[in-house]
């Protein structure tokens, strides 16, 4: 397939799809989640494809939703949801939804190689997939969860349970890749420059497994999950950051986005909270600007 959101390619039994907006650093515009979920079917149906690696082009994997970008333009006349309503909110929130949860729906199992920035919406693409590989210096979390809503998907408590979930999305404090891998967000850290080889020697194990039989190890695990209730948790998350979008930090956010632009909004939003940063094995000691002070060995 072709397109210009993306980048698809099929080579020794998988599946390489890449976000390619780099200058946007791969923000998830309507095109690009429907880009996606077309390709994610295509390599599911691939009889080619043992396993599917989602990665990001140039400096991150993805720093989350295109908020400068709008909705697409219908080509019709048709009256759409203009997600004034929290019903439109919802349901356009649900949308996107559906098109995410094809990685964690389709039969074949995903990799993501997380670098860079993986923020946000970034965040939900790769803990929808089967096993999350990071740099060591990566940087993920949620930092809109501070004045922008709730998570519209919300993966993190099956990843690294309630408690870090907690730490993490109600601070909107981001960790690197090496402490997501120390608390179970990611399966595994390793150095930026060895993770496009990590990712792919695991992709040559899976290659080397009957598509068949990944599909129903996949699916098995996946229905514990869907035991403990994860579908039924997307759909609630949709709803619940449809409520977090009328509360008044929210309303607060867009006026200062009005009058600064989303960068001013953004600037002034993260500024209070320092380096924005959760460390997992050391104490959190900040000094006045909301820096942690590290150790000395």
């Amino acid at each position: 397939m072709q397109s210009e959101n993306i980048l698809y390619e099929v080579v020794e039994g998988r599946a390489r799809i890449t976000l390619n907006r780099p200058e946007k650093r791969n923000a998830l515009s309507d095109e690009l989640l429907r880009d996606l979920e077309e390709a994610l079917w295509e390599a599911d149906d691939d009889t080619r494809v043992h396993a599917v690696i989602i990665r990001g082009a140039g400096s991150s994997f993805c720093a989350g939703y295109d908020l400068a970008g709008g909705r697409r333009k219908s080509d019709d006349d048709v009256p759409r949801r203009t997600g004034r309503t929290i019903d439109d909110d919802m349901w356009n929130l649900e949308k996107n939804n559906r098109r995410l949860r094809t990685i964690f729906e389709m039969h074949k199992p995903s990799i993501a190689q997380v670098h860079g920035h993986c923020l946000a919406g970034g965040t939900d693409v790769a803990l929808y997939c089967d096993m999350v590989i990071a740099a060591e210096d990566a940087k993920i979390g949620f930092p809109p969860a501070r004045n922008l809503g709730a998570l519209p998907n919300n993966m993190w408590v099956y990843h690294c349970g309630p408690q870090w979930a907690k730490r993490l999305n109600l601070t909107g404090d981001v960790v690197s890749g090496a402490d997501a891998a120390k608390i179970g967000l990611v399966l595994k850290a390793v150095p930026a420059e060895l993770l496009e080889g990590e990712v792919e020697q695991l992709a040559d194990r899976l290659a080397l497994i009957d598509p068949d039989l990944l599909s129903a190890n996949k699916r098995i695990i996946n229905a514990a999950m869907e035991l403990m209730g994860s579908q039924v948790l997307q759909r609630l998350a949709a709803e619940n950051d449809a409520r977090g979008h009328r509360a008044p930090g929210t309303k607060a956010y867009f006026a200062a986005v009005k009058e600064k632009g989303l960068k001013g909004a953004f600037a002034d939003r993260d500024a209070k909270f320092g380096d924005g940063r959760a460390r997992v094995d050391i104490p959190e000691v900040r000094d006045e600007r909301g820096y942690v002070i590290e150790p000395e060995d």
